[in-house]
């Protein structure tokens, strides 16, 4: 292997060269068709490409690598950048301000930043290509590329875990902010005034400074003191009440209308208020709400689920028991894609350190 920045790989430079020439030309034409989520269609569309071609573009659909960049080594032909996300380096060709690249003019230097998207084009991780014309910063936006990098790993946690040290310590630390949790609510399961939530998560996050320090949820953010705070999700203000749970698995869920959900199971009469069953319908319906709120309302009112189903489905036939894990494996197919993954991100050292004015 080639030191970082000057395009060795396992392959040779002649190959290499090929793979990148290549690589351009697909990268034109999923641009011609769409972008990159047009790949399935281009896959399936285009009959002149080869096995090589294929394989190629089915990494980049399924192995792209989104992040904000920094610039570690600059190179004649490859730059050696870390994902300030994922916390892993990789060596990129095609980079705007790479000598010999067309695009953004001026030369990357180390301390520099971008941000963009990676294209695997080997399959050992050892080479990528950028993907569009990624921006660029300078040194002394630091600060700022650190935001973009937190806000990215905060609304979309599942980038982070590219990494599998981050998946350990995103499990880790969920344990211990779940046991934080259920010693300060008492429960790990709320149902609270809408309203109400955000100042009642809020004191939880102010009482436990040490939360802020490096780990970020869909449901966290960080302000630019460091501090942690509980966002609503969008359009949650229009519920009544909202449902939040901190599961040993799921980990941090929010869900709407939690407590009307709950009063039905309660009172399995209540499936006959047409309100009161559209929320179960939702809960069935949304694919940003996993199966443990029915889990949970299934286990806590055994007597009465048979019924608020059947009423619900207009299935005369329905038990929990028989077809309950079959009715959620068939609404929410994509919750059983893939194994579990923590539901906080840890955040890597250089960010917290660049988030800090600290070089």
């Amino acid at each position: 292997m080639g030191s970082p920045g000057t395009g060795g790989t396992d392959a040779d430079d002649g190959q290499l060269a090929r793979l990148i020439e290549r690589g351009g030309e697909l990268l034109q034409a999923v641009a011609g068709a769409g972008g990159l989520a047009a790949i399935g269609a281009l896959l399936a569309s285009r009959r002149d490409l080869t096995r090589a071609d294929w394989r190629m573009l089915s990494s980049w659909q399924d192995d792209a690598v989104r992040g904000v960049f920094e610039v570690r080594v600059p190179g004649a032909r490859a730059v050696t950048v870390l994902n300030l996300v994922d916390d892993l380096e990789y060596r990129v060709y095609g980079l705007p301000g790479t000598p010999g690249t067309p695009g953004t003019p001026g030369t990357l230097a180390s301390g520099m930043f971008v941000s963009g998207t990676l294209l695997p084009l080997t399959a050992d991780d050892e080479a990528w290509l950028a993907s569009g014309a990624p921006a660029a910063y300078p040194a002394s936006g630091a600060r700022r590329v650190a935001r973009l990098a937190i806000d990215m790993a905060t609304r979309e946690p599942d980038l982070v875990f590219r990494n599998p040290e981050r998946v350990k310590q995103g499990w880790e630390h969920m344990r211990r902010d779940r046991e934080e949790f259920l010693a300060f609510f008492g429960a790990d399961e709320l149902v609270l005034p809408t309203l109400e939530a955000e100042g009642r998560l809020n004191a939880y996050y102010k009482r436990r400074q040490d939360a802020a320090l490096a780990a970020r949820g869909r449901h966290r953010a960080v302000s630019d003191s460091g501090e942690t705070t509980f966002v609503m999700p969008p359009g949650f203000f229009e519920f009544d009440t909202v449902g939040i749970i901190y599961d040993e698995v799921d980990g941090f869920v929010v869900v709407p209308e939690y407590g009307m959900l709950l009063a039905m199971f309660a009172d399995p009469s209540l499936a006959a208020d047409r309100e009161h069953a559209n929320v179960l319908r939702a809960y069935l319906r949304e694919d940003a709400i996993p199966p443990l709120p029915l889990r949970r309302v299934a286990a806590a009112y055994p007597r009465s689920v048979d019924a608020v189903f059947r009423r619900v489905l207009g299935n005369r036939n329905f038990t929990w028991r028989q077809h309950g894990e079959g009715l959620l494996r068939k609404r929410k197919p994509g919750y059983y894609e893939s194994e579990p993954l923590p539901s906080v991100a840890v955040l890597s050292d250089r960010v917290m350190e660049l988030a800090r004015g600290r070089r």
